[in-house]
C-alpha cells in the first residue's frame, strides 16, 4: 500500500510537471505582454514561427538569430519613421564608425526626400561620391553591389540597409542609379569604395584685398570636433592679434554637413552667442529639454560671421545655423537647408545591436521646428553646376564679410 501511494505520488508529480510544461508552451504560443500601448499579443508570431519550423522546405537556411533581428526590425519599421531603426550588430558597428568620423565606403550621407525616397543628404568633400559629381538632394533609385552581386531597388529601403549595401571592401565598386530633380535626369554613377576619413572641422585662411578671412569648414559634428574646435578658435584668435585691422571675420561653412552630435553644435554656438537658448527638445511626453549657451566660452563674440548653407546642411548643422540666424548673429548665404528637425537617441545592446530612436523634435530659439521645411538663407545663391567654375556661394560670402 505504501509503495502504491509513493508510485501514485510520483505519477501525480509527473502529471503536474507535464501540465506545467504544456501551460508554459501554451503561454509561449499565446504570449501577451503588457505594453504602454495596451496588450501586445505575440501569438500569431509564434504560430508563424512554428509553421516555418515544421514545414519550410530549406530548414538549413533558417537562422533563429536572423529571424529574431528581422522580427524586431519589422516591428520598428512599422512605425513609419525612417529615422527610427533597429540595427543588428554589424550594421550598428557601421553606424558607430560613421559618428566616429572614419569608415569605408563612397562618402555619401543618406536621408529621405519629402516623398520618402532615399536621397543624398550630402556628399562628403574629397570622397568618391564628391569626385563623381553627386550632389545633395540627388535621389537614389537602385543600388548594385558588384562585389557581392546584389541588386536592390530602393523603394521602402531602410537607411541601415542602404548603408550596408553601399559600403564594402575598399577597391570594389558600387553602382547607383540616381535621379536629379533639378534637370529631371536619371543617370548611373559607378563608384569605387575607399577608406573614408572625415575631419569634423578644418580651417583655411583666405586673403582678399589684404584682408584675412577664416574659412571654417565643418563637414560633420563628429567626435573629433569637441577637441578640434577649441584648437581652431585658438588659431583664429592668434591670427587676429597678428593681423590686427587686416582681420575681416569668419565664414562658417556648413554646406553638406549632415549633422551628428547635437551637443557639438551647442559648443560652437556658445563661442558666437553671449547668452540664451540654442535649441529646445520637445518630446512626445510633453517634456521640454533646453540647451543653453555654455558658460565660460564666448571666444568669438565680436567677429563678423557669415554662414554658408545648402540642401546638404541637416540636423545639428541646421540647429547651429538657425540659432545664429535667430539671434541675428550671422548672415546666411546659399540655398535652403535639408529640413531634419527630429532627434534620435542611440542605444547599444549587449549583443552589439542597437536602436536609433526618434525621441523628440527640436525647436529653434524662435520656437520654430523646421522638419521637412528647412531654413532659408538671407542671401540666396544657387551653386554653379559646372565644377570648373568658381565657388559662387563662397565668393558671395567673402563679399558679405568684407562689407562695412
Amino acid at each position: 500500500m505504501r509503495l502504491k501511494n509513493i508510485r501514485n505520488l510520483f505519477l501525480s508529480l509527473a502529471l503536474l510537471a507535464v501540465v506545467a510544461l504544456v501551460s508554459y508552451k501554451i503561454g509561449q504560443g499565446n504570449k501577451i505582454i503588457p505594453s504602454t500601448l495596451g496588450q501586445f499579443d505575440l501569438s500569431l508570431m509564434w504560430k508563424v514561427k512554428d509553421k516555418l519550423s515544421t514545414d519550410f522546405l530549406e530548414k538549413d537556411d533558417m537562422d533563429n538569430v536572423k529571424m529574431k533581428y528581422g522580427a524586431i526590425q519589422g516591428m520598428v519599421a512599422s512605425l513609419g519613421d525612417p529615422y527610427t531603426v533597429f540595427l543588428p550588430p554589424e550594421e550598428n558597428k557601421s553606424a558607430n564608425e560613421d559618428l566616429a568620423g572614419e569608415f569605408g565606403g563612397v562618402g555619401i550621407s543618406l536621408g529621405y526626400s519629402k516623398d520618402g525616397i532615399l536621397a543624398v543628404v550630402s556628399p562628403l568633400s574629397g570622397t568618391p561620391a564628391d569626385k563623381a559629381g553627386i550632389k545633395a538632394g540627388d535621389l537614389i533609385l537602385k543600388i548594385v553591389d558588384k562585389k557581392n552581386n546584389i541588386e536592390k531597388e530602393t523603394t521602402g529601403i531602410s537607411l541601415n540597409e542602404a548603408v550596408s549595401l553601399i559600403r564594402g571592401e575598399i577597391g570594389t565598386e558600387v553602382v547607383l542609379t540616381m535621379y536629379r530633380e533639378s534637370n529631371q535626369k536619371r543617370f548611373e554613377s559607378v563608384l569605387k569604395r575607399d577608406n573614408i576619413e572625415v575631419p569634423g572641422v578644418e580651417l583655411e585662411w583666405l586673403t582678399v584685398d589684404n584682408k584675412k578671412i577664416a574659412w571654417v569648414k565643418m563637414s560633420k559634428f563628429s567626435e573629433d570636433l569637441f577637441t578640434k574646435w577649441n584648437e581652431i578658435v585658438t588659431m583664429i584668435n592668434n591670427e587676429k592679434k597678428i593681423s590686427g585691422s587686416n582681420y575681416a571675420g569668419i565664414i562658417l561653412d556648413l554646406r553638406n554637413n549632415p549633422g551628428g552630435y547635437l551637443q557639438a553644435s551647442v559648443v560652437v554656438a556658445s563661442d558666437f552667442i553671449k547668452d540664451g537658448v540654442i535649441v529646445k527638445q520637445e518630446s512626445t511626453k510633453g517634456i521640454t529639454q533646453t540647451y543653453n549657451i555654455e558658460k565660460n566660452r564666448g571666444n568669438l563674440l565680436n567677429d563678423k560671421l557669415v554662414v554658408l548653407i545648402n540642401g546638404g546642411s541637416a540636423s545639428a548643422s541646421e540647429i547651429l545655423a538657425g540659432a545664429l540666424h535667430d539671434y541675428k548673429r550671422a548672415s546666411l548665404v546659399g540655398v535652403k537647408t535639408f529640413g531634419k528637425g527630429t532627434v534620435q537617441q542611440p542605444e547599444d545592446f549587449n549583443d552589439g545591436s542597437g536602436l536609433h530612436l526618434t525621441i523628440a523634435r527640436w525647436l529653434l530659439p524662435s520656437g520654430k521646428n523646421i522638419h521637412k521645411e528647412g531654413i532659408s538663407p538671407d542671401i540666396e545663391i544657387v551653386e554653379s553646376t559646372d565644377s570648373a567654375q568658381k565657388d559662387v556661394q563662397l565668393e558671395k560670402a567673402k563679399e558679405v564679410v568684407l562689407e562695412k
